[in-house]
């Protein structure tokens, strides 16, 4: 799984004082919280932010739990994101709402942060689970690469690489931590067919750091580069 310092939670509830009792129990444990309080903010932190997981409440001015479900899960980079809906409610009706709107889970008020914080960890490793035995699915930190399809999603967010960035990624990161010469990497990137120099290397993981992160992509001087976690 993930580490825990690198995964974002959105809460989006209207009382603060749900937000804070939230906030401080997620702070505790390690997790990067961010909060908004209602459903437009919380859709527009959403876009931002490309949350691991969204604690959100069905009942919001201006825009409810619901709606701003729907929304989310319409949204392409926010399909893997798991919705749990805290409600106040007990009526059944409410959690099917909830349920075809796209939510993963709920919690009701009076919130106990202990069970909170179970649901969200067995949530997240359902998660990992599943997306590690679709077909093709290997996951290095935070990327999630699919080499039958050419895919990369990064922190839930799906990325498009052309295709000699996407090999090179995925050779290193098919050793995180391990060290590829500038000439294995022509040998099995480019087939011998570029010159020894390494300039088009050294583009590529430019392009590279910028679309992923500058520090998973470590440059050893006079040797090659190593991708790390």
């Amino acid at each position: 799984m993930t580490k825990r310092d690198d995964i974002r939670i959105l809460l989006i509830d209207d009382e603060e004082d749900i937000l804070e009792l939230i906030g401080y129990n997620l702070s505790q444990e390690g997790f990067q919280v961010f909060t908004a309080r209602n459903g437009v903010e919380g859709i527009a932190q959403a876009m931002k932010i490309k949350p691991h997981l969204i604690i959100l409440d069905i009942m919001m001015p201006e825009m409810d739990g619901i709606e701003a479900c729907e929304i989310i899960r319409s949204t392409s980079s926010l399909k893997e994101t798991i919705i749990i809906f805290l409600t106040a409610r007990d009526e059944d009706f409410s959690q099917l709402a909830g349920f075809n709107a796209g939510a993963d889970d709920f919690i009701k008020k009076p919130i106990k942060p202990k069970i909170l914080i179970y649901k969200i960890m067995a949530l997240l490793r359902r998660s990992t689970k599943k997306l590690n035995e679709s077909e093709g699915w290997y996951k290095v930190g935070g990327l999630a690469i699919n080499c039958r399809e050419f895919k990369v999603i990064n922190n839930g967010q799906e990325l498009i690489l052309p295709r000699k960035e996407f090999e090179l990624l995925v050779l290193l990161t098919s050793k995180p931590g391990n060290v590829f010469s500038k000439r294995t990497i022509i040998e099995k990137v480019w087939d011998n067919k570029l010159t020894l120099g390494g300039t088009n290397i050294d583009n590529h993981i430019s392009k590279l750091r910028t679309k992923i992160g500058s520090n998973h992509f470590q440059n050893i001087k006079g040797v090659g580069y190593k991708f790390v976690i």
